[in-house]
């Protein structure tokens, strides 16, 4: 055999070789095709069935928690990460001004946790949520907020927010199943879609009676509240 016979010896032996290697990778993804969609399809119906319903700041949910009187005409909805320095702020205002207006609204607090720049927001809702189970929401609401600057920037906050439960003596074997609780997790990114289709991408944002607030000072939400409660008693007035 010459050279030249060699060499397409060669070049056939590895085109062979080739075309072998080309169909191993093609049975290999059909099969992995056929495993993939399964379980793709699964995580999916997974995924939808675990999503519970949204609402929007003019929507009560059942699950909602509210401070104050709902029967009040003016509805306060507040969407807030826990360790978002500004909602600290929006919080500390709330408390000043919360007094003058408590007779005309109610406020509904939904979670917006920024988990990207904040990483213990996630942690901080389901140990709020997980109050609530015990009818401590918007204790452990006040202590999170209050407590802010002592552990936002903490390695781990788990043992500080024990502290908290213990102060407000909840059953923490109870808190702590609660917070793996599918339900609680649920409450959160609920809470998360809903101010995402109402357009809230950073925190705090405040809606009254379904309008949302462009500058939160004191002086701006009292004269809303006022507004909007001024509407409401017309409407009363005009239906009688």
């Amino acid at each position: 055999m010459n050279r030249r016979d060699k060499q397409r010896q060669i070049r056939a032996a590895k085109q062979k070789a080739a075309r072998q290697k080309h169909r191993r990778m093609q049975i290999f993804g059909r099969l992995a095709l056929y495993v993939a969609l399964p379980v793709l399809a699964i995580f999916v119906v997974y995924v939808l069935i675990s999503q519970g319903p949204t609402y929007s700041p003019v929507e009560v949910a059942p699950n909602d928690h509210i401070l104050g009187d709902p029967e009040t005409p003016v509805s306060i909805v507040v969407y807030a990460d826990f360790q978002c320095p500004a909602c600290a702020t929006e919080f500390q205002l709330m408390g000043r001004i919360w007094s003058r207006i408590e007779d005309k609204a109610h406020m509904i607090f939904r979670h917006y946790p920024l988990t990207a720049s904040n990483p213990h927001a996630w942690t901080a809702a389901l140990y709020a949520e997980a109050a609530g189970r015990q009818d401590r929401f918007w204790e452990m609401h006040d202590f999170l907020f209050l407590n802010q600057p002592a552990w936002s920037f903490l390695p781990e906050v788990e043992s500080e927010f024990d502290s908290y439960a213990e102060t407000l003596e909840l059953d923490t074997e109870q808190l702590r199943a609660d917070l793996e609780n599918e339900e609680v997790m649920g409450k959160v990114r609920d809470d998360q879609r809903g101010g995402n289709a109402a357009g809230v991408r950073s925190t705090p944002v405040m809606f009254i009676n379904g309008r949302r607030v462009a500058q939160l000072s004191a002086s701006r939400i009292m004269d809303l509240v006022d507004e909007a409660h001024a509407e409401a008693s017309a409407e009363l007035d005009s239906s009688d």
